[in-house]
């Protein structure tokens, strides 16, 4: 599988999603690391109109944007490792996409903003924020799930992947600010999907500890903090 690359680091994600579906996939591919704050030839190059991470690389072919990347993995290997990613039911297919969507353009800018808070009222009102998400994605599980293990019912599927991705990141932003987000008694559908989801055998392979993704979110609130002050000057 040396045609198999990708662009990036575990620590993001985004980057993430696309590790989680190879695994899944049980394919072999080569990671080319990313280091923070820096973009290489191969990254301008294979993504110029956005420059970002992740990057997928398919017989020298550049797939960009974590979703699409999902997506294309599924459609290219589908019945490889663990099989399908995506349901197989056209109305399931919306919905996962569809809070996809929410997660990519609502919930994770407020966990974000949670770590860019600067007074305790912004924290206060970030943490409401990533709670309510948080809330409205543990009914959403209930109903997709319909009582078994994960959003794809049994196994672990599209939605699985693009909000599972973060799931180290939520127990990091609780170490930084010192509040549970996810807990057990309000919110235990999503809180067992999110231990489940974690000790999957695909994912565990690949997954970030929350320690690390803490080290990195710290980097990146210190990265804010010197951005807002510059801007201010």
């Amino acid at each position: 599988m040396a045609d198999v690359k990708l662009i990036g680091s575990a620590l993001s994600p985004y980057v993430l999603r696309a590790m989680i579906a190879l695994s899944l996939k049980k394919l072999e591919y080569e990671l080319m690391q990313e280091k923070f704050g820096e973009k290489s030839e191969l990254l301008l190059k294979s993504n110029p109109i956005y420059k970002k991470i992740p990057v997928l690389i398919h017989h020298d072919r550049p797939i960009c944007e974590s979703a699409v990347i999902v997506e294309y993995i599924d459609e290219v290997w589908p019945k490889s490792g663990w099989g399908a990613i995506l349901p197989a039911d056209a109305y399931h297919r919306s919905l996962h996409r569809f809070w996809t969507f929410y997660i990519d353009d609502k919930w994770f800018p407020s966990l974000v903003a949670l770590g860019k808070a600067e007074t305790e009222e912004a924290k206060a009102e970030a943490v409401e924020r990533v709670r309510a998400g948080l809330l409205l994605l543990d009914e959403a599980f209930v109903k997709l799930s319909e009582g078994k293990a994960f959003f794809g019912g049994d196994r672990v599927a599209y939605l699985d992947v693009m909000f599972g991705c973060f799931a180290n990141w939520i127990k990091a932003a609780e170490m930084l600010v010192s509040v549970e987000l996810l807990d057990e008694a309000t919110m235990p559908a999503l809180h067992g999907w999110a231990v489940r989801f974690r000790e999957h055998e695909a994912v565990k392979e690949v997954m970030p500890d929350s320690g690390k993704v803490l080290e990195f979110f710290k980097i990146l609130q210190a990265k804010w903090k010197k951005d807002a002050a510059d801007a201010k000057n």
